[in-house]
């Protein structure tokens, strides 16, 4: 009998609001592999947890630069402990702050990164897309403007 191919894990990250709302527009692809969701923390995140493997992580807003610089640390090193725990073949985000360790962690342990930038994003980056951007192994943008940003894009059209 022949041994079953083992099954692809995928980390699927962002930060709450609308990069959430757009990651959970790819529900499909939680059928087709291994997953786990990692958003930070809310009251509409924890109702996540019924119905997905999910991590959280601290919640921060970058308008307060002070408590942002501690809560980031603290994200950076929990998303460590998280890859390691769920040690995932793909890291898939659709940003932001949130997610940039996340990636570097992935490549830092060889593994592949796809970034897809903003719906909201017709002309001009996000900070992360263009932090994660040199190191994506997969880039995609959801308006063939953004490939003028992003020469390496792909174009993959809107995922609402």
């Amino acid at each position: 009998m022949a041994k079953k191919a083992k099954q692809k894990k995928v980390l699927f990250i962002s930060s709450i609001g609308g990069h959430l709302t757009q990651l959970l527009q790819l529900k499909p692809l939680f059928e087709k592999y291994e997953y786990h969701l990692v958003t930070e923390k809310s009251s509409i995140t924890e109702e996540l947890k019924k119905d997905h493997p999910t991590s959280l992580l601290v919640y921060g807003a970058r308008n307060y630069p002070v408590s942002y610089f501690f809560k980031f640390a603290f994200n950076c090193m929990k998303s460590l402990v998280i890859f390691l725990r769920e040690r995932p073949d793909v890291v898939v985000t659709t940003g932001v702050h949130t997610a940039v360790p996340m990636c570097y962690i992935a490549k830092l342990f060889g593994k592949k990164v796809i970034f897809i930038e903003s719906f909201a994003k017709t002309t001009t980056p996000t900070l992360s897309g263009r932090m994660v951007y040199p190191i994506a192994d997969l880039f995609i943008v959801q308006w063939e403007s953004m490939k003028k940003v992003y020469p390496k894009a792909v174009y993959g059209g809107s995922i609402y």
